[in-house]
């Protein structure tokens, strides 16, 4: 079983498909960081673990998920529907080769991700040898712990990242 957190604030409408396109063999856990929009109630009816972090931030969610996850292998993505669950088994499979898996975002339409968002992250992951900051991950539990990220706002992502490249991680 694989653990994939699912940081989620106001997604009830997203989620029903999320949750709906998860993969075999991994485990949905919704962290709801303050929906007022019924969020946690949909994601335990499509049959997620759901875990409430009050405490608001990105990276607040993503570390209240990677402390309930229970799997040796914790994925990471977005509860927006922005990014489809089917595609984990990619991003898994590349910790046979790396430390730290991250799926590259593709934009499909004109203005999904704007042009400040793509320079931005161009020039960030360009200085770690990346095409993408990637917001689809998959790395080790206890290595990722190991890090002791303490970004718990957006910088959550960008902090792993950077920390993991410290240490040598591939």
């Amino acid at each position: 079983m694989i653990d994939v957190v699912l940081p989620c604030l106001d997604e009830a409408t997203a989620l029903p498909w999320v949750l709906g396109r998860m993969p075999d063999g991994h485990r949905a856990i919704v962290v709801d960081n303050g929906s007022t929009d019924g969020s946690a109630d949909v994601a335990a009816a499509h049959g997620a673990y759901v875990v409430h972090e009050p405490r608001r931030g990105f990276g607040a969610a993503c570390h209240a998920g990677l402390l309930a996850a229970t799997s040796d292998i914790v994925c990471f993505m977005d509860a927006d529907a922005s990014l489809d669950p089917a595609e984990l088994p990619k991003v898994t499979g590349l910790l046979a080769d790396a430390a730290l898996g991250l799926g590259r975002r593709r934009p499909t339409a004109r203005g999904a991700w704007p042009a400040h968002a793509r320079l931005g992250n161009a020039l960030i992951a360009r200085r770690f040898g990346l095409r993408d900051i990637g917001p689809m991950r998959a790395v080790h539990r206890e290595r990722l712990l190991g890090l002791e990220l303490t970004d718990r706002r957006s910088g959550y992502p960008l902090e792993m990242v950077a920390r993991a490249a410290a240490n040598g991680w591939r």
